[in-house]
């Protein structure tokens, strides 16, 4: 069963990419995100894409610009997610034949988004917005669009932003840190895939 989680693995080691990805996988989540401010993030994307990218979803977080885009379809990433909204990055994704993941907290941000063809939004920060922003929102997003929260979002509340109209989440901290096991990061994505799917029942 795939659930709309995306695993953020900021800070990830390269060395450490395929045991936590297939921890990661068998947990029961399978989009993995490498964001760009991690050490050596392309080779981490290309050791996930090689090892379980026939499986999972795989690509970049934190990507700004339309050659960082490039970069990571080099590596076999598919996955492309943003802090932020330009309509550049966006388009060249979908050229790409790339998901498209931009960060957006307005609803100026959000339709510029999806007018550029991004798959979905990333309501980010979640935190800021929180699941009463997402509702207030939600009646004008067009009938269809995903959103998934990140920053604030987790398994203490997917019950809140679910009923906000959150389609997914995006977990960083929650899932892992540099530093954690392999079965840390395991036991941490079954915690996480258990609330979400108490959260939907």
């Amino acid at each position: 069963m795939s659930r709309p989680i995306i695993a953020i693995l900021r800070g990830l080691d390269p060395a450490q990419a395929e045991a936590v990805g297939q921890a990661i996988l068998d947990a029961g989540i399978d989009r993995i995100e490498v964001p760009l401010n991690s050490p050596d993030p392309l080779d981490s994307i290309g050791r996930l894409a090689r090892s379980i990218g026939d499986r999972a979803l795989v690509g970049a977080g934190t990507v700004l610009t339309v050659d960082e885009v490039e970069q990571v379809a080099a590596v076999g990433g598919k996955l492309i997610v943003s802090p932020n909204c330009d309509a550049e990055v966006i388009a060249r994704t979908v050229d790409l034949g790339l998901q498209s993941w931009p960060g957006v907290y307005t609803p100026t941000e959000a339709f510029v988004a999806l007018r550029a063809g991004a798959t979905g939004l990333k309501l980010f920060p979640g935190v800021m917005a929180g699941p009463i922003g997402l509702a207030a929102m939600r009646p004008i997003l067009p009938k269809g669009t995903q959103v998934y929260a990140v920053g604030g979002a987790g398994p203490e509340n997917f019950g809140d932003w679910l009923k906000a109209g959150a389609d997914g989440f995006g977990i960083g901290s929650a899932l892992f840190k540099p530093g954690m096991s392999a079965d840390q990061i395991a036991e941490n994505a079954r915690r996480i895939v258990a609330a979400y799917d108490e959260a939907t029942r």
